[in-house]
């Protein structure tokens, strides 16, 4: 079943509230102060049965150009609108008003009813006719049908009805195949039963027991019951009109404005990109970084509007924008909003989401309007791309990229699929989901490791390469995970880096000794050779010797890269063999004895008591072996 939210619009004291109260029998004033009045001042809340058998939601405004904020509270679910024109008085101010805001946020469904028909000659009611068609004649309600009603009499009661119904078949269904949104428009506390919200569920579906977050804050909460029309269900879809019993957080911690999603879902920003309309009827104009409310879901909030590609918007005008919020928000690309001018308060204009995370622009940049150009007009898998290309330095998994496309992964996964196939997106798995990366930002990634590599080995040609850690870290910045090793093993494949055990290099990279270097190295390894178990400190060879101690120590370093000589403490250091020999010793005699004492290790590699224990205390820094009481044992 397709659900379907009717809401009404229009002037103060046309009829609205009278007009639902005769469709069904309810009066959505439920304040004592909007009796008493005989006005709406808050949204108003009641289901209507079609004659099919299908219940829909209604969301009743007020009319009073005080209340417009409460009014715009509750557009943004509506399926069909009902705007209310009293016959006796026609198109008023807020009639003209309401119509803007609702053309704006692309309400696609009407009907005209015009109410008070009872009270008006038939000449006259002919004249409010004419002059509606010519109103509404470049507004979504062109061809909307025009049906005179008397809530009094009930006439053209039924006519309502079956237009409504009529129009209600021949809606496309709703998306339950995505996140669910709500957009909460009350907040409120019930003794015994605690925090209480109400909103339209704009997407997804929705299940009680549910754990939830609430945004912007991102508190966590857990769904306790649901009800809709007043009764008690397991489960809520898009298009319903719902009441949240929700755990774990007071009311004071929710506002109107906030909005019911899952975790990670939504991303709070502090800017929007958009583009946006003014309404042609207006007298305002835009400039640059002017100040507005904005209005958007159930929330109102103050922001900046930074034209991006002029200096002034003039009514009937449209361009791209980005929204300086003075608070955070939430939003989806898609998602519809209306602006009002600060002081005094009136609609101005409105527009569409097509950023809601962007980084701060700066104007009249021509890469930033073509990539809104196509964040507007693009088709599902060019946006994907395009974002993929854009957070590529983030490692997005398929989560975030749901989040700043403002797509379930369900709708994602094909395009992704098709993007990786194509070679336009490379796929890497990171621990519990993949991570996507652009082909052209991979292809940079490549062109900055050789670069990075290029220079180390011109800076260290006695270098066998750069430590691992410290290319990771050059190349990735703070990134973690194991897709990381994915993208290196990748790199080596294609045969643009060669890794060893502790070194990233260029392919086919070797060290070059001079004959001076050679000789250098001849006189080390002799020097080590000759001590074997028992050699001389690493001080001592460098000063026994007519060469340089910078000379020295640079050939010293490339035989400890090279695992020609191993470095043990700070002066220590041994042919790599004999430590390797040594660490054979130590290693069978455990696995015969269980265990190995130093002066054993002495005893058996025949060298002093400071040389066995330097060996045994780096085997432990190795993990080969660990102390146990005076002895070792391995270590695993």
């Amino acid at each position: 079943m397709n659900n379907i939210i009717i809401g009404t619009a229009g002037h103060i004291d046309h009829g609205k509230t009278t007009l639902i109260k005769a469709l069904t029998g309810k009066n959505t004033d439920r304040l004592k102060e909007e009796q008493q009045r005989g006005i709406s001042i808050e949204l108003g809340f009641t289901f209507f049965d079609l004659p099919d058998g299908r219940r829909a939601g209604i969301i009743d405004v007020p009319g009073h150009e005080k209340f417009i904020k409460n009014m715009l509270a509750g557009v943004g679910g509506m399926d069909i609108v009902l705007l209310v024109v009293a016959a006796d008085e026609g198109i008023m101010p807020q009639t003209m008003e309401h119509m803007n805001i609702l053309d704006l946020i692309q309400v696609k469904n009407g009907i005209v009813v015009l109410t008070k028909t009872d009270m008006v000659e038939e000449e006259w009611l002919s004249m409010v006719i004419q002059e509606v068609k010519e109103k509404t004649r470049d507004t979504f309600l062109k061809r909307a049908p025009i049906i005179p009603v008397s809530s009094i009499t009930g006439l053209g009661m039924d006519e309502l009805v079956k237009a409504i119904e009529d129009i209600t078949r021949e809606m496309d269904r709703k998306n339950l195949d995505t996140i669910y949104r709500l957009n909460i428009d009350r907040a409120f506390s019930i003794t015994g039963f605690g925090t209480i919200v109400t909103g339209t569920l704009i997407s997804g579906v929705i299940e009680e027991g549910q754990k939830v977050y609430i945004y912007p804050a991102g508190i966590e909460a857990r769904i306790r019951n649901l009800q809709v029309h007043d009764q008690d269900v397991q489960r809520a879809y898009a298009g319903q009109r719902l009441a949240v019993n929700i755990a774990g957080v007071k009311k004071g911690q929710i506002d109107r404005g906030d909005v019911l999603a899952p975790a990670n879902a939504l991303q709070p920003t502090m800017m929007l990109d958009c583009r946006l309309r003014l309404i042609k009827d207006t007298h305002w104009m835009l400039s640059n970084r002017d100040r507005v409310r904005l209005h958007i879901g159930t929330k109102e909030l103050l922001c900046r509007v930074v034209l991006l590609d002029r200096e002034e918007l003039s009514p009937g005008e449209s361009c791209y924008v980005q929204l300086r919020l003075e608070e955070e928000a939430v939003a989806l690309r898609g998602d519809r909003f209306v602006i009002r001018s600060y002081s005094p308060m009136e609609t101005i204009g409105g527009g569409i989401v097509l950023e809601p995370n962007p980084p701060k622009r700066k104007r009249h940049n021509k890469e930033s309007m073509q990539e809104l150009k196509l964040k507007e007009s693009g088709s599902p898998i060019e946006i994907l791309e395009k974002v993929i290309s854009l957070n590529s330095s983030s490692f997005p998994g398929i989560s975030q990229l749901a989040k700043l496309t403002g797509s379930s992964k369900e709708e994602l996964t094909p395009m992704l699929e098709k993007l990786v196939s194509s070679g336009t997106v490379k796929e890497f798995y990171g621990g519990s989901q993949q991570v996507y990366l652009h082909g052209e930002y991979y292809a940079r990634l490549v062109s900055k490791a050789s670069a990075m590599l290029e220079e180390f080995h011109k800076k260290c040609p006695l270098r066998s390469g750069m430590p691992v850690e410290e290319f990771r870290k050059k190349l990735f910045g703070s990134g973690k995970g194991s897709f990381i090793d994915e993208i290196l093993g990748l790199m080596e494949e294609g045969e643009n880096i060669s890794i060893r055990t502790n070194a990233v290099s260029l392919p086919g990279f070797s060290i070059t000794l001079t004959p001076r270097q050679i000789k250098i190295k001849d006189y080390l390894t002799d020097a080590l050779e000759q001590g074997a178990y028992s050699p001389p400190g690493r001080e001592q060879i460098l000063n026994n010797t007519s060469y340089s101690h910078e000379e020295m120590e640079q050939v010293m370093e490339m035989l400890v890269d090279t695992g020609v000589i191993k470095r043990i403490g700070e002066d220590e250091v041994f042919l790599g063999k004999y430590y390797r020999s040594a660490v054979e010793t130590a290693v069978n005699h455990i696995r015969d004895q269980g265990s190995i004492s130093l002066a054993t290790f002495r005893d058996l590699l025949n060298t002093s008591r400071k040389y066995a224990m330097a060996l045994l205390e780096e085997m432990d820094r190795d993990r080969i072996t660990r102390r146990v009481g005076d002895n070792r044992v391995l270590y695993k």
